[in-house]
């Protein structure tokens, strides 16, 4: 019950970083240098012909106005229609939604089955064994490794030998998910490298601060087993810091997936932005980061409450703050 007291307040704190995250995109678009009308009607377009289509558009209003007709539209579900294809956004987002969502949504889980038990055996081998010692390789050059670098290398190698996996033949999820699913593969393994390597370093940092306890202590005394131990004392009060690092990670995916699917040629919305950017078309690029804020803005406050059914020592802390 105590989660109820402090979740109306964050509620309202996540529509205030949205509405803040509105102006700061809306104004972040219209500074983009290059100008829309001369990037579609060319350079051999006059002024009039450019002011023309600036006036079909709406650009020829003051910015403020052009702001709160986008903000009110967008509350409503209406993202306006695409400059460069004339089709509604909200649309071409939604069409290219599952293929993102699949990608990160794999590289998730990857990151999960390997970056988890990584970092438990890390962090209870932390004093033996080289065991720990190439775990914590193993993360320092995955933080490092650039995913354009990795992905490029990944790339080339499978389309130079036959390693089993093919680079470049996308089968949509909505047509046969299971082909959909093998096309993306290698592109979320790469997605989930730097995933990988943080969460396995966290745990393991949550988890050496867990194992000096004194209650740890008390179970060692009492005889129990190990692996009791870690799964009922250790692992519960270790996830804290990995639950709050899985926001994080929500947004790294979000942003990482717009250089792995134009690294890799998948259609979904990272790459599609990209081409919005190319084509300064402006009413995709402000839905598209707008929709990637909510994401994370709504995976934070998911966090916040899994933090606090896991401990509920987080939301007495956050009604104490008045959060």
């Amino acid at each position: 019950m105590r989660l109820l007291h402090w979740l109306p307040g964050r509620l309202l704190s996540a529509i205030i970083v949205l509405l803040g995250a509105s102006i700061l995109i809306f104004a972040a678009v219209r500074s983009l240098p290059g100008d829309f009308a001369q990037i579609v009607l060319g350079p051999l377009s006059n002024e009039e012909q450019r002011e023309q289509l600036r006036q079909s558009f709406g650009f020829d209003r003051s910015l403020p106005e052009q702001y709160l007709l986008w903000l009110g539209n967008a509350t409503r579900g209406d993202f306006g229609l695409s400059l460069a294809s004339q089709q509604p956004v909200l649309d071409e987002l939604a069409s290219r939604l599952p293929v993102t969502a699949l990608l990160a949504g794999m590289a998730m889980l990857v990151t999960i089955a390997i970056g988890i038990p990584l970092g438990v055996y890390a962090g209870t081998h932390a004093s033996t064994g080289r065991g720990s010692a190439a775990a914590r390789i193993v993360s320092t050059i995955g933080i490092s490794f650039p995913e354009f670098v990795l992905g490029c290398l990944v790339v080339f190698l499978f389309s130079r030998f036959d390693l089993g996996l093919s680079v470049g033949a996308f089968t949509s999820p909505t047509t046969d998910f299971g082909r959909g699913v093998v096309s993306l593969l290698l592109p979320a393994l790469v997605l989930s490298v730097f995933c990988v390597a943080a969460t396995a370093r966290t745990t393991r940092d949550a988890v050496i601060g867990v194992l000096v306890e004194p209650h740890i202590a008390a179970s060692v005394a009492r005889g129990e087993p190990k692996g009791f131990i870690i799964r009922h004392h250790v692992l519960r009060n270790a996830l804290i810091p990995v639950l709050t690092l899985t926001a994080t990670i929500t947004a790294y995916l979000l942003g990482g997936a717009v250089i792995v699917e134009r690294v890799f040629n998948v259609p979904g919305i990272g790459s599609y932005l990209v081409l919005a950017l190319d084509r300064r078309d402006y009413t995709v690029i402000q839905a598209g980061v707008l929709l990637a804020t909510a994401v994370f803005v709504i995976a934070s406050l998911l966090i916040d409450v899994l933090t606090g059914l896991v401990d509920p020592r987080v939301s007495v802390a956050k009604k104490g703050r008045g959060a």
